[in-house]
């Protein structure tokens, strides 16, 4: 049978005068009363104590060593309480980017979870995402260029520290030339990245135009060698660049068969908002965006900008200055 309560019997802790409570599990509970009426005492120095003192029991001696263990409140019994995690309402932090999961140090487990075991859904038809084939793709790039001039690039380092001189080396050998940081470069022998920089490197494949083929459709072979081997040297990614369009990223292992919309293997930095792969690309993980309205703005909007149209002031060099 499972337990739906948290039962207090006989709560004696500081100004507490042996009080009895069931306050139910799995929901949100608010204790709220009169300065000194022992919300505090009940909430955290007694549920809270007892779950955090249970807890630090299960430990090994040798970790419980490192831990503060709580005494045992003054209290007759408390039943159906798991291990406990207590915040102030005072901010231990002003950075916008901290949050319950940051300042309880299970926001790194999550991460490693939800990458272990997540299953992606395409953000436009709610589906899970699937593998989608070499075909596939090709189908799926031929269907977006006809006639189009494409680029194949294999996502060697996507957004990563180091060196890579490995990476470069066997690029190398092999004859391709690379996009680095966004810039089309030779690799040269014994060549090597800032160590402390966030990197990306793009083999360049081929670049292919296209053409008719006897049947009247286009001859894909060229672009079916080029986007296997793209998927070969970069673990089943390949980055197509199409000229007047935005570039996109392919996966084997992870796309939406009917919408096309392909997302990348999923990884703990999928999840982090201090990530440039896991941020909301609108407010960069801060979850706001700083913008202004313009109808508090414009007070009449019958006149210019710099002239009235701001109300008082308009016209001044310190408003002209910041426009």
């Amino acid at each position: 049978m499972s337990i739906t309560h948290i039962t207090v019997r006989g709560a004696r802790q500081h100004n507490l005068k042996n009080i009895s409570v069931s306050i139910p599990r799995n929901t949100l509970t608010v204790v709220t009363g009169l300065s000194g009426s022992g919300k505090s005492s009940l909430a955290f120095d007694t549920i809270y104590a007892e779950g955090q003192r249970r807890y630090v029991e299960t430990l090994s001696a040798y970790a419980r060593q490192f831990l503060d263990q709580m005494e045992r409140p003054d209290v007759d019994a408390i039943e159906g309480l798991s291990p406990a995690i207590s915040i102030e309402q005072k901010t231990t932090s002003r950075s916008p980017r901290s949050t319950v999961g940051t300042i309880t140090e299970i926001y790194d487990y999550l991460r490693l979870l939800y990458a272990s075991v997540g299953q992606p859904h395409c953000p436009q038809c709610g589906r899970p995402i699937s593998r989608q084939s070499a075909d596939q793709i090709v189908e799926r790039i031929v269907a977006l260029s006809p006639g189009e001039r494409i680029t194949v690039f294999a996502p060697i380092v996507r957004g990563r520290k180091g060196e890579f001189r490995e990476e470069l080396e066997a690029l190398d050998q092999q004859g391709f030339r690379a996009r680095i940081d966004g810039e089309i470069t030779e690799i040269t022998e014994g060549m090597r990245l800032e160590k402390r920089k966030n990197h990306t490197v793009e083999a360049i494949v081929d670049r292919v135009i296209l053409k008719l083929g006897p049947d009247g459709k286009p001859d894909t072979r060229r672009l079916e060698a080029s986007v296997a081997k793209a998927l070969q040297m970069a673990n089943g990614l390949v980055l197509i660049g199409i000229a007047g369009m935005d570039e996109t990223l392919y996966s084997s292992s992870m796309a939406c068969p009917d919408c096309g919309i392909n997302v990348p293997k999923l990884e703990p930095r999928s999840f982090s908002f201090n990530s440039t792969y896991g941020a909301c690309p609108e407010c960069h993980g801060l979850g706001s965006i700083y913008d202004f309205d313009p109808a508090k703005t414009i007070t009449d909007w019958s006149k210019p900008l710099l002239d009235g149209a701001m109300g008082p002031g308009s016209a001044s060099q310190y408003l002209l200055k910041l426009i």
